[in-house]
């Protein structure tokens, strides 16, 4: 068996050494910082598995500007920024053809179908089973004209399993009665779930693969140099084979040794209320506005949002105050007071595809990264599919729409 070191230690990393350490290999696993804040940390906590539709869409392009003109939109551009958007702009754009839609649905469908036979050997071997909450998601519209130009996603959605039971603002607050009469129509899909506490999850995670051997490293990755992954410190780790898994960060690393790839930091933004004087029994899906309210163990969380940035830029938290304001809206009595605000780097490709499988150019590596939204819901399917291709197994999925190739 090899040794494999992992760089990343997020939801994808840690299920990929857990895989691993199954399979008897040697485990390494490299981060800055291995406790620290990751976007499987502070995101909105759903498992997501109906989310198989592109971002890139037919008709996206006529939306964004009005996105970016409303300070209450949810999509925000940095200028300073746009330059260096360009390449993967273009590329989002040509994704969003009928054809290449309905392509990558059926990719993403594929890779999403397994998540709960992954997920729940994995919360019962962390003992967090009561943790995942199959309640289903409700999502909720302001006019009628939303819920009728959506009819068509959830079509999609359906002829891939997805399952939506269609009802009107009434029928919605006997679900949810915080919901306020602004609600016209919903529809619940009963596959989607929401954890408790994302955290607790990776916490335990990562106290579970280091019981069973796999040995932590902190230090931040910059470069693949020859059979090792050169520190920010100098330090220099040996490796038979090599994961990336380092979310956002991913294709910098990537660059090191040749591999292209088109990602961008999606700086996802939420804000967790503690006394927030509702409740909720399900993630509600705000379906205009592109945002979320999950109810945790913590408070309420409300998030969402997507501002291009970049990796280095500060966080703006008023895009979180703005999302709390706009919750108002659906969720009148929502107390705003002693909220904690929080930002996150969303690996995304434009092509809303996650990107998993050997380098193009070192046989001796493996990409597993750029799920977007995604990362917490296809992380330990992510960790599986990594797992037989480091044994050499034929994967029970195609793996070919997820290859780095593709940015060639």
């Amino acid at each position: 068996m090899s040794n494999v070191l992992i760089a990343g230690a997020g939801i994808v990393g840690l299920s990929t050494a857990r895989a691993l350490l199954a399979d008897g290999h040697g485990v390494t696993v490299v981060d800055r910082d291995p406790t620290g804040d990751k976007a499987s940390f502070g995101n909105a906590g759903g498992l997501g598995v109906t989310e198989i539709v592109p971002a890139s869409v037919p008709g996206l392009i006529w939306k964004v500007p009005g996105w970016l003109f409303d300070p209450l939109g949810p999509l925000s551009l940095r200028p300073a920024h746009f330059p260096k958007l360009v390449p993967w702009l273009i590329r989002f754009l040509r994704s969003g053809s009928q054809s290449e839609m309905l392509r990558i649905t059926k990719a993403l469908a594929a890779l999403t179908a397994p998540v709960y036979d992954d997920y729940l050997p994995l919360l019962e071997e962390l003992k967090l089973t009561r943790e995942l909450h199959q309640v289903g998601a409700l999502w909720v519209y302001e006019t009628e004209a939303a819920f009728k130009a959506d009819a068509a996603d959830r079509d999609l959605r359906r002829s891939h399993g997805v399952i939506f039971n269609e009802m009107d603002g009434s029928e919605a607050r006997k679900l949810e009665p915080a919901l306020s009469k602004a609600v016209v129509r919903a529809a619940m899909t009963p596959q989607w779930s929401h954890f408790s506490d994302p955290k607790r999850v990776v916490d335990r995670l990562r106290e579970l693969v280091i019981d069973k051997g796999a040995k932590i490293v902190t230090g931040e990755a910059v470069a693949v140099e020859g059979k090792a992954l050169r520190l920010h410190a100098g330090q220099a780790l040996p490796f038979d084979q090599l994961v990336i898994a380092t979310g956002a960060w991913s294709a910098c690393l990537a660059r090191t040794f040749g591999d292209h790839v088109l990602m961008e930091s999606e700086r996802g933004y939420n804000i967790t209320l503690p006394h927030s004087d509702i409740k909720l029994t399900r993630e509600v899906i705000f379906a205009e506005r592109k945002f979320v309210a999950t109810p945790m163990d913590m408070g309420v969380r409300i998030g969402g949002a997507a501002e291009f940035a970049g990796l280095d830029a500060s966080a703006n938290f008023k895009r979180s105050d703005t999302l709390a304001k706009l919750a108002r809206i659906y969720l009148p009595d929502l107390k705003l007071d002693n909220g904690t605000r929080w930002m996150g780097h969303r690996p995304t490709t434009p092509d809303s595809l996650p990107v998993i499988g050997r380098s193009t150019r070192r046989a001796d590596i493996i990409h597993a990264y750029g799920h977007g939204h995604g990362g917490l819901t296809l992380g330990p399917t992510t960790g599986r599919l990594v797992a037989d291709l480091v044994a050499g197994r034929t994967p029970p999925i195609d793996l070919s729409p997820f290859a780095v190739s593709r940015f060639s």
